[in-house]
């Protein structure tokens, strides 16, 4: 407490001697300014013009003076000043960078329109529906388990705006009314993979054949607003290997954006119904007596 009390006292006395001296050079500039003015009216061998511009320069001479008076005066505490209120501003940002990142991230968001409300997003390893968001957080309706699933978990997220920046944002609704979705049936090399890719096919266009037409109008529409090549809705079906003995059927097919589980359930439960997979038969050590 000594030395606080110590240091308050020295500071009082210094803006007091500058505050004094502030006086002191004001009254010295003004008796200087009064007294070469008065001794100018007095001369009378200098015309009239010569003596205002003699005015004007002697005036503008001891405004810098003043000026530079000033800041000798003032400049160190100045600089106290200013040193104080660097670090306190320093300490204000570490104590609340992560309120900073987290504004600074909702600032992002807006501005690259990232995501809105209702969209399906995935950040950070969360995925879901994003029900609500403000200036500091994004709440979101989990959407699991795995990357494949589309249902709820029943769990609310509460995340961070400040995550925008550490993780990219995977925004699974972007062309918000219609989307394309994959459906992966794995098989294996023993499999009819020719009549399952004939069957999962023919089961996609007869639940896609309601709306494929409006969404193939759709994303035409979104082929001149976002500058992109329109993509064919038409179901499709590509083939994979991902290791040997087995093949994997990727059905690309157009669905409503909210739907995606609904469709698929449908074209899976009619494409089970018609296909046979290959039994298989796995050796067993038998029991001889």
């Amino acid at each position: 407490m000594g030395k606080m009390e110590e240091v308050v006292n020295i500071s009082s006395e210094m803006i007091v001697w500058s505050g004094l001296s502030t006086l002191a050079l004001i009254a010295l500039v003004f008796l200087i300014r009064v007294g070469l003015h008065h001794t100018l009216l007095k001369t009378t061998d200098i015309s009239a013009e010569n003596r205002r511009r003699w005015a004007v320069s002697i005036r503008n001479i001891l405004l810098i003076i003043f000026i530079l008076g000033m800041i000798f005066i003032w400049a160190p505490r100045l600089q106290t000043f200013a040193v104080s209120i660097f670090a306190v501003a320093v300490a204000l940002v570490l104590a609340t960078k992560e309120l900073i990142a987290c504004l600074s991230g909702s600032g992002l968001r807006v501005l690259t329109k990232a995501y809105a409300l209702g969209d399906r997003i995935e950040i950070g390893g969360i995925r879901g529906n994003v029900v609500d968001h403000n200036a500091l957080t994004t709440t979101i309706l989990e959407i699991g388990p795995g990357q494949t699933s589309h249902q709820y978990t029943g769990r609310a997220m509460v995340i961070p705006n400040s995550l925008i920046f550490v993780h990219p944002i995977t925004n699974e609704t972007y062309t918000k009314k219609f989307r394309l979705h994959i459906v992966t049936v794995p098989l294996s090399t023993d499999d009819d993979w020719k009549t399952a890719e004939r069957l999962l096919l023919q089961a996609a266009e007869e639940e896609t054949a309601p709306y494929l037409e409006e969404a193939r109008t759709y994303f035409k529409k979104l082929e001149g607003k976002f500058w992109l090549d329109a993509p064919s809705v038409e179901p499709r079906v590509t083939i994979q290997i991902p290791e040997p003995g087995r093949i994997n059927l990727l059905l690309r097919i157009p669905c409503p954006t909210q739907y995606p589980s609904r469709l698929e359930q449908a074209i899976l439960r009619k494409f089970l119904a018609e296909f046979q997979f290959t039994p298989r038969f796995s050796s067993q050590s038998a029991d001889f007596r």
